[in-house]
């Protein structure tokens, strides 16, 4: 097997390190630049500093002679997916495509596999998802994550290269539940950010992980999901997670709309983007999600936080 990882942010990185334990790995990036910042000083000091490139981790600026690869790890925002996969779709074809993002595109209201099979039919679609820190990985601790391809077949031969000695990967043939999971999770994050930034507490910010929880389940189950997916690793298991550690951008974006304070808009919050969609998706199909529904609003700021927690608890009563 061979695999390069397109995109060198601090998870493509990790995953290439980690990878690189096993043979030869691209890593690649859009900057010259870039790349030869990490041929010489054999590490990601933009992206992840302090963690030094194994021998057989390849930096490359050049996509055609990464696209050589059997595998490519493709580890870019969601929301940039499609026009890279568009804008190079020769490069692409019959390959075995993992995308390694989450979120739901704004546009379109699709996940990741949904827009490469829309782009790239050809290829071989697949996710890599699930609770992981970029550092965590790289650093060698281990860390378990979902694998989801339709083809039952190819999910194991994945599965089977693609796990190295601190990353185990559990494999799912839904890649539907894996999408939701790993989407949805992120703008419950925002949510409960926004809680303990606010200083609501840690009973508030369990009650809406639970109730955030229900929505992410809610809508699956009516996308066709399987519920044992959301209640797995790219479901529970990244929400526990990312609500809960200042590590997540998204949990951090929450903090600092609980505190008032501004965010940096040069940092990719993939729970933003997805809010919006979702909370669109779900007027349209007549789906109540109403956490969802209000942390698109604060987002786009036509609710306060306090008019959004006045609105939730006002909510009728009701069975759990």
């Amino acid at each position: 097997m061979t695999v390069s990882v397109l995109g060198a942010g601090a998870f493509g990185t990790a995953l290439a390190i980690s990878l690189a334990q096993r043979g030869p790995v691209q890593l690649w990036c859009r900057s010259e630049d870039h790349a030869r910042q990490m041929v010489c000083d054999r590490e990601n000091m933009a992206r992840l500093p302090g963690v030094s490139f194994p021998e057989q981790l390849n930096p490359k600026a050049d996509l055609e002679r990464a696209t050589h690869s059997e595998t490519l790890l493709i580890a870019i925002p969601l929301q940039k997916l499609r026009s890279v996969l568009s804008a190079n779709r020769a490069l692409f074809s019959q390959k075995r495509l993992v995308a390694c993002c989450k979120g739901i595109e704004l546009d379109s209201g699709l996940g990741p596999v949904s827009i490469i099979e829309s782009e790239v039919s050809s290829a071989k679609a697949a996710l890599l998802t699930g609770p992981s820190f970029a550092h965590d990985i790289a650093r060698g601790l281990p860390t378990a994550l979902t694998l989801a391809c339709q083809d039952g077949d190819l999910v194991k031969i994945l599965q089977q290269e693609l796990t190295t000695s601190n990353l185990r990967l559990y494999r799912t043939t839904d890649t539907i539940g894996a999408e939701l999971g790993g989407a949805l999770k992120n703008v419950i994050a925002i949510g409960c950010g926004a809680v303990i930034g606010a200083g609501l507490g840690d009973s508030a910010r369990a009650a809406l992980m639970t109730r955030g929880y229900a929505e992410m389940q809610r809508m699956a189950m009516k996308l066709g999901a399987r519920p044992e997916t959301l209640a797995g690793l790219s479901g529970f298991g990244d929400l526990a997670l990312t609500c809960t550690s200042d590590l997540s951008r998204n949990y951090r974006l929450g903090l600092s709309i609980g505190r008032g304070e501004a965010h940096d808009p040069s940092i990719t919050v993939e729970g933003a983007a997805t809010a919006r969609a979702v909370a669109a998706r779900s007027r349209k199909m007549n789906l109540e999600m109403p956490i969802t529904d209000c942390i698109a609003r604060l987002l786009d700021h036509d609710l306060t936080l306090e008019q959004a927690i006045a609105q939730l608890l006002a909510r009728p009563l009701k069975e759990e």
